[in-house]
């Protein structure tokens, strides 16, 4: 059940090959045995999980569900989570359990999504190794004697790792989309006011985006329909309709050009990269 997608689980959910319940099960135990090795978990929210399993798998008999509902989820330690430790990574959060939900976080809860946990990161997100934790280190499940990229380090080592089906990131200079690569997964960064950032923890505010990582492209357009909203309490949210990101996948990219600046080839590059 690990090595596979979004897209899968939900097909496997809708048809009842599976319940949400032992879905997640499934990965509760794989993080209890396996996140010791790679520490990309800062708080296992497994309590929460079942119920919200349980939860999930009502809707699903009541045939109200969408691809979300059921899907066991790891949410990056920047967003603040009711009840639950939001640490940022950070010796001086380790006690605070937020009083409410990030917009992101109440998004997933309206498809009925699972959180597994909050997910290791660089402290407060300034970093790009994931090597600033107050809580240590995350490794790269690909070579452990790697670094996964940071800041959203966490994040991409859980979904590598086959701890979580896909996970949130945030990105403020390229802390989704280069831990993603380290990490051999998919990572999105959106346009800038495209997905709420209230509640989520800032590192430069008129930078900051939150973002889907998973296994496909067409996982993080699974996330992204769910992200994507317009948020009255961040004014910086754009106020224009979701698409359904899905939709757009299979379309040819025949003619479409890439633009690379000519300032990012100065003198003095290895011609290799």
């Amino acid at each position: 059940m690990h090595n596979q997608t979004i897209a899968q689980l939900a097909q496997q959910l809708d048809q009842k090959k599976i319940s949400s319940v032992e879905l997640t099960e499934h990965f509760l135990n794989r993080i209890k045995s396996l996140d010791g090795e790679y520490n990309s978990y800062i708080t296992i929210t497994d309590e929460l999980a079942l119920q919200q399993a349980k939860a999930a798998d009502e809707v699903i008999a009541q045939g109200k569900h969408t691809q979300l509902t059921g899907i066991p989820l790891a949410q990056k330690d920047i967003f603040c989570t009711q009840g639950v430790r939001t640490s940022c990574a950070s010796k001086m959060l380790d006690n605070f359990i937020s009083p409410y939900n990030a917009t992101v976080i109440e998004n997933f809860n309206l498809q009925h999504s699972v959180m597994l946990g909050k997910t290791n990161m660089d402290e407060f997100a300034m970093g790009s190794s994931n090597e600033t934790s107050w809580y240590g280190p995350v490794i790269n499940p690909w070579q452990k004697n790697t670094v996964p990229g940071g800041s959203s380090g966490g994040s991409a080592s859980a979904v590598a790792a086959r701890l979580a089906v896909a996970a949130t990131g945030t990105d403020t200079g390229g802390s989704i989309r280069q831990p993603a690569s380290l990490c051999g997964i998919t990572g999105l960064k959106p346009t800038y006011g495209r997905v709420s950032r209230f509640g989520m923890i800032a590192f430069a505010s008129s930078l900051d985006q939150a973002g889907p990582m998973a296994k496909t492209a067409e996982d993080c357009a699974i996330m992204m329909n769910a992200m994507a909203s317009f948020d009255t309490k961040d004014s910086t949210c754009v106020d224009r309709a979701v698409p359904n990101y899905v939709n757009n996948l299979n379309q040819s990219i025949a003619g479409l050009k890439i633009g690379l600046p000519k300032e990012y080839f100065a003198s003095g590059l290895d011609p290799e990269d």
